[in-house]
């Protein structure tokens, strides 16, 4: 199976996060309409539920693309991917004039290795079996 090798790499990329984004927007709804907490990101929710998804999967055809070339692992490869996301989303945080908490900021310094740590293994032990079951591992 050769044929469409750069689709197959974005379907297998985009899988984890879509998958990943219906359950936080799941826990986004019951905390909304069933406990009523109010957590304003109405703004700011396009962000990641239509450009996470999108470079997961940009992010897999480069890695498809570039592996031979580069001897990175796949956990590495999207270990780096924050590293993009991070400033899109302040980015688009500033444009869209979202005020993030002050309690985000005082918990980034631990939160940035966890997230680093996430994305290593998300992408060894989810994207890369994926990719194997696809023939483009």
């Amino acid at each position: 199976m050769n044929k469409h090798l750069y689709l197959r790499a974005y379907l297998a990329g985009i899988a984890v996060p879509t998958l990943m984004l219906l359950v936080i927007m799941t826990g986004y709804v019951i905390l909304l309409y069933a406990v009523h907490f109010p957590v304003p990101v109405e703004r700011v929710i396009v962000f990641p539920m239509a450009v996470v998804p999108n470079l997961w999967g940009l992010w897999n055809i480069a890695f498809v693309a570039l592996r031979d070339k580069s001897r990175l692992s796949i956990g590495l490869h999207g270990m780096l991917l924050p590293f993009l996301l991070a400033p899109l989303g302040m980015l688009a945080a500033s444009i869209l004039d979202f005020s993030v908490p002050r309690f985000v900021v005082s918990v980034l310094p631990v939160a940035a290795p966890v997230a680093l740590a996430a994305y290593y293994l998300a992408w060894k032990y989810l994207v890369n079996p994926l990719n194997q079951i696809l023939e483009i591992a």
